[in-house]
């Protein structure tokens, strides 16, 4: 059986300037708007841990709970969580906890936005398959809905909405 890669990476370029993807990352309740997390009143701070219950259909059972690692302006944007960790019958808290990073890049007329995952190769044999996929391809709907994000709020902006 082939192993399970220790990390994975996706790509976006998002026609938003690198000010307007930032904010829809580190503003959690933004974050939680296209990530599908209830995060009203929350705040990302480095070395403190945030949670709010998943508003995704199918997953509303789950609480989205994050470690913030870094939070660099503009640049860089981490944190560490218990990957594709869904079932309310299993304890993951003392699991090992994969990281993620989001960097970002002026590129053109927008942003380049490079989401990595890792840490994969510390997850349970038994977990580890199963959450290197879903969290692999989970990362490229969470891009689209970010995309989506962007553009809705531009035309919120525009209106004088937002």
């Amino acid at each position: 059986m082939k192993p399970v890669p220790n990390s994975f990476e996706r790509k976006i370029t998002l026609k938003s300037p690198r000010s307007h993807v930032w904010r829809a990352l580190v503003d959690a309740e933004a974050f939680g708007q296209w990530f599908g997390v209830a995060l009203e009143g929350r705040r990302f701070i480095a070395g403190e841990w945030t949670q709010g219950q998943v508003t995704y259909p199918g997953y509303e059972h789950v609480l989205w709970n994050v470690l913030v690692e870094r939070v660099e302006p503009q640049q860089l944007f981490s944190f560490r969580w218990h990957p594709y960790a869904v079932n309310p019958k299993i304890d993951y808290s003392q699991e090992p906890t994969t990281l993620v990073k989001f960097e970002l890049v002026d590129f053109e007329n927008g942003t380049l936005l490079k989401v990595s995952e890792s840490g994969f190769a510390h997850i349970p044999d038994i977990r580890q398959k199963e959450a290197y996929y879903m969290d692999s391809r989970g990362w490229e709907e969470q891009l689209s809905r970010l995309e989506q994000f962007l553009v809705d709020s531009a035309k919120a902006r525009e209106r004088g909405g937002v």
